[in-house]
């Protein structure tokens, strides 16, 4: 049993679940066998415990570090604010500068609030659209984190949030009294959100504008248009999407202009940082209710941010990141073919994914994958979030070993040995209760 293996068990007796984020459990990925806990990282390498070397082609920090792990640039402006101190009573003048490079990307937005994770922008932007609107129901499209606005959606139907990215999130302890205030409505389907506002006193709509399809039948700009029409605040969730395909938003691909949008994740390139933008008449609602948490004051993740923007646009990292993420696209199915392999591809370049067709099969085959992959010395998952860290020679080395290893998964399925390669339990990526052995 490796030392990952071994620190997980220990974990799961004294941290709930074993860790702070889902995904990012052995369970998901290969159970007993991930290496689970990382010494080091640098660039698209991580090395585990045991100092055994791996390239990361799967979720790079969960869509955290799109530059690459350590960036030397980043690194460099977050150590000089660390040397001159992260804290004090005063504020950091780089939530100025950071303001005002963000707004320069926005035009059409005039102010930004800061936080320092996904879940705290989002919960920030419905508060003050809430404040704005005086309006309490929110329809949503896309998942956004854990805030009790949004696992309110499972309070009415325990599976309206199945269809959003994360099947059978539980609204335990969200309080019974918000039911009916979140409706989900499904992305390229406009009639549901129509029926939604119809029904409904809607004051938010927020969404991520593109994830895992492309916006189909100018879905965007319907979207926008029954905003406009029932006088809600539209919201653009952009904490995974944005700076991957353009040096600003997606949305500005789609010319698409919402009242808000969230940018986390990439943001900081690893360091703590989400930022709300938004126009004036709306974010000044932020003055009227009480929004304040000391470290969304510190200084690293306003630092970290301005320099990670700054490289993101000297060196065109959304051109890199969308031509590696067709590269691999094109690899998947390249090595699919040719093997007689059953494979679907889906999402935009810099988040690209496949899943296999083999019905309930596909676990065991995604497990198997990872296994062989991971044996070869890649971790990996059936999605590979495209970092600058990700040059041509080692891209290539992946998709060789792809191509070995989808032949295995092959000869698998024709000899319908599947589970008996397992060296392990099949990864289990539903939401369960995690105990130690």
């Amino acid at each position: 049993m490796n030392s990952g293996i071994k620190l997980w068990n220990k974990a799961k007796k004294i941290i709930p679940g074993g860790n702070s984020l889902l995904s990012k459990r052995p369970e998901r990925f290969l159970p007993d066998q991930w290496p689970t806990y990382f010494k080091k990282a640098k660039g698209c390498e991580i090395w585990d415990l045991d100092g055994n070397k791996y390239f990361d082609f799967s979720y790079m920090g969960i869509g955290a570090n799109i530059l690459g792990y350590a960036d030397p640039d980043v690194n460099r402006a977050v150590k000089k604010v660390i040397d001159s101190g992260s804290m004090s009573t005063l504020n950091a003048p780089e939530e100025v500068e950071l303001a005002e490079i963000l707004l320069k990307l926005h035009p059409w937005a005039h102010m930004v609030r800061y936080g320092r994770t996904g879940s705290d922008a989002a919960q920030i932007a419905v508060r003050i659209t809430r404040a704005y609107t005086k309006k309490d129901k929110v329809a949503f499209c896309g998942y956004h984190g854990w805030p009790d606005w949004y696992l309110a959606a499972n309070l009415a139907k325990k599976s309206n949030l199945d269809g959003q990215l994360l099947p059978g999130l539980k609204p335990l302890g969200v309080p019974r009294g918000l039911q009916g205030t979140a409706i989900p409505f499904h992305y390229n389907k406009i009639d549901e959100l129509k029926t939604v506002v119809k029904k409904h006193k809607i004051g938010t709509i927020i969404m991520e504008p593109v994830r895992e399809y492309e916006p189909e039948n100018n879905f965007l700009q319907k979207v926008r248009q029954i905003a406009n029409k029932a006088g809600a605040v539209l919201i653009f969730d952009e904490i995974t999407s944005g700076f991957r395909m353009n040096p600003s938003g997606a949305h500005a691909k789609y010319g698409v202009i919402p009242d808000i949008v969230l940018y986390g994740k990439g943001l900081g390139n690893g360091y703590p940082m989400s930022v709300v933008v938004g126009k004036k008449k709306i974010m000044d609602s932020a003055q009227d209710t009480f929004i304040s948490s000391t470290y969304w004051t510190e200084r690293i993740g306003p630092a970290a941010a301005i320099a990670t923007l700054k490289k993101t646009r000297e060196k065109n990292v959304p051109k890199h990141l969308m031509a590696t993420g067709k590269a691999i696209t094109r690899g998947w199915k390249t090595s699919a073919k040719k093997h007689g392999l059953k494979i679907k591809t889906f999402g935009i370049p810099p988040l690209a994914h496949f899943s296999f067709q083999y019905g309930n099969q596909n676990q065991a085959l995604l497990t198997l994958f990872n296994q062989e992959m991971l044996e070869r010395g890649f971790i990996t998952t059936n999605a590979v979030y495209t970092s600058y860290a990700h040059k041509k020679p080692i891209v290539n080395k992946y998709l060789k070993n792809v191509d070995e290893v989808f032949s295995i998964l092959k000869d698998a399925v024709d000899k319908n040995d599947i589970k008996r390669r397992l060296k392990g339990p099949i990864a289990d990526p539903t939401l369960k209760r995690l105990t130690s052995k």
